[in-house]
């Protein structure tokens, strides 16, 4: 449990350290005075800053609040640096840009005094490197060997290598006799009952063949041998099979290092249609909050995962980058679409935005995204 969320922390700091450090970085190639690049959120631990040459260290908030530091013209802890920070709750980061609220008019290094294509690049700029991370890990993973299910190699690129093909378990179902037996997606069978396979159509036969009866399991997860015991059912529906499992020929698919960045471009740009496809079927579904999964579910598929093995690992944290850019960039209040939404209505109307009236809709908007977090969490922490 305790590697689950170290794994877990380590992860989520990871996509949330890459997200505002694409805003930090151009926020400060844009001009802007960046107050504070934070890790967690506060209250905070620990700070460091660098003023006239020399790094100061931060306690705390120095006896001020989080509130003065940001009012504070020049910042209050005296110079313009940045302060760099470790905050206490190691679910989120921030960076806090002079102005960002559409105040301090009167500064050329406010947020609001810069041209529209230096915000707008500030503010989506968080999206673009969620988005350029996922291609990285998915062409490091190309390029070691990425687990793949291929029918017919002979579709593959030139430049492919294919190999340790051997029948695997690509999809379990919810309360299968495999799931309730231990059995994961991943998992290479090896044997069953003592008997070794070379195709996934035997193994589909000879547990038909055999349905109701208990299999033995000898399977090969994160290069370990681990024996699972399977009590199948005599009865099932259609396309389901006596225990649950989807199969498929599953080897290491991996290409030189030039090849493996195109591929993992083309991975990248499959894998955003995919998951712009799923958000766009869950609003227009009624699925409601029972397909949703919050920090705890998430945690609980990380653990699961990390059993799978570092590819997966690497997989799962790919995916986790272009869910946590395509959230974001969506117009909703609070978000960077959101941020976003308003600076293009600006641009149209040709005046500025009431910062009342944009401060609230924020607000709001982030209030209902805690809301919705809580009730996400409480569903999952019931569905252990």
């Amino acid at each position: 449990m305790l590697t689950t969320v170290l794994i877990f922390i380590i992860i989520l700091g990871l996509l949330v350290f890459v997200h505002e450090f694409g805003h930090f970085i151009v926020a400060k190639k844009s001009g802007m005075r960046v107050l504070e690049f934070g890790f967690g959120f506060p209250p905070r631990l620990i700070g460091f800053q660098k003023v006239g040459g020399k790094w100061r260290v931060i306690i705390g908030h120095h006896n001020t609040t989080p509130a003065a530091e940001a009012a504070a013209t020049p910042p209050i802890l005296g110079g313009d640096e940045t302060i760099y920070s470790i905050n206490a709750i190691p679910l989120g980061g921030f960076v806090k840009i002079w102005g960002e609220n559409n105040e301090h008019e009167g500064d050329p290094q406010s947020f609001i005094n810069k041209p529209f294509g230096k915000r707008f690049a500030t503010l989506v700029a968080g999206v673009v490197m969620n988005v350029i991370l996922t291609w990285v890990l998915i062409s490091i993973g190309f390029m070691v060997g990425m687990p793949t299910a291929i029918d017919d190699t002979s579709t593959l690129p030139q430049a492919a290598r294919f190999t340790d093909r051997q029948p695997a378990i690509i999809e379990i179902l919810p309360n299968s006799p495999a799931e309730k037996a231990g059995l994961l997606p991943g998992d290479a069978i090896l044997q069953i009952n003592g008997q070794s396979f070379s195709s996934v159509e035997q193994i589909r036969d000879y547990i038909r063949a055999n349905a109701g009866k208990v299999f033995e399991f000898k399977v090969k997860r994160a290069g370990e041998e681990v024996p699972i015991s399977v009590q199948s059912s005599e009865t099932f529906a259609q396309g389901e099979g006596p225990t649950g499992i989807a199969l498929a020929e599953v080897g290491k698919l991996s290409f030189p290092w030039y090849a493996g960045l195109w591929e993992g471009a083309r991975a990248t740009y499959t894998q955003l249609g995919n998951i712009i496809g799923g958000l766009y079927h869950l609003f227009t579904s009624k699925l409601g909050l029972q397909s949703l999964g919050g920090p705890v579910k998430i945690a609980q598929i990380t653990g699961q995962v990390a059993d799978m093995g570092f590819i997966y690992l690497l997989q799962f944290t790919a995916f986790l980058s272009l869910n946590l850019a395509i959230l974001n960039i969506l117009p909703f209040p609070a978000l960077d679409g959101g941020r976003v939404l308003f600076l293009i209505i600006e641009k149209l109307r040709g005046v500025r935005n009431n910062p009342k009236i944009e401060q609230a809709f924020n607000a709001a908007g982030f209030a209902l995204l805690i809301l919705l977090m809580i009730l996400v969490t409480i569903k999952d922490v019931r569905g252990f």
